[in-house]
């Protein structure tokens, strides 16, 4: 029996399942921002009812580049070594876009962010995904009030 949502769209498209380590960090980075993109607007939709435009402005702080960056910092110590790997592979991917209004740094490290959640994701470890999303949007969400302050 398949444990996970990307076991169950694989069984019911007929896909094969696939050596998840074989994918590009790019790959995996490109299916880890769309979860981190579910997970967020979830989670903001589930603090209550407002106007699509106070959403997307919510959303928006927390995928950009420097979030996802800054997120890293929290989670990188709770990393078992496979995943610090695969976060280090998306990390030092090249790649030929860049995020406006982000710096090579931060792009590079929400990339490897991204790319972590994205294999997480295909090796249908969603409440491993959860984990992680919880403590960085947690610690996140502290600092961004402390400074407000």
């Amino acid at each position: 029996m398949e444990k996970g949502i990307n076991s169950y769209i694989m069984r019911q498209f007929g896909l094969k399942a696939v050596d998840v380590r074989t994918y590009s960090p790019l790959t995996l980075a490109y299916i880890g921002d769309e979860i981190y993109d579910l997970i967020v607007r979830t989670v903001i939709v589930g603090r209550g009812n407002t106007k699509p435009v106070h959403l997307h402005r919510a959303a928006s702080a927390l995928v950009k580049a420097h979030a996802q960056s800054q997120m890293m910092y929290t989670i990188e110590p709770m990393l078992d070594e496979e995943e610090a790997d695969i976060y280090r592979r998306g990390r030092n991917a090249k790649s030929v876009t860049m995020a406006k209004n982000a710096t090579v740094t931060d792009y590079r490290r929400a990339t490897g962010f991204e790319a972590l959640l994205g294999y997480l994701y295909l090796k249908d470890e969603l409440p491993r995904i959860l984990e992680l999303v919880k403590a960085a949007i947690s610690n996140y969400d502290e600092k961004t009030e402390k400074n407000k302050e």
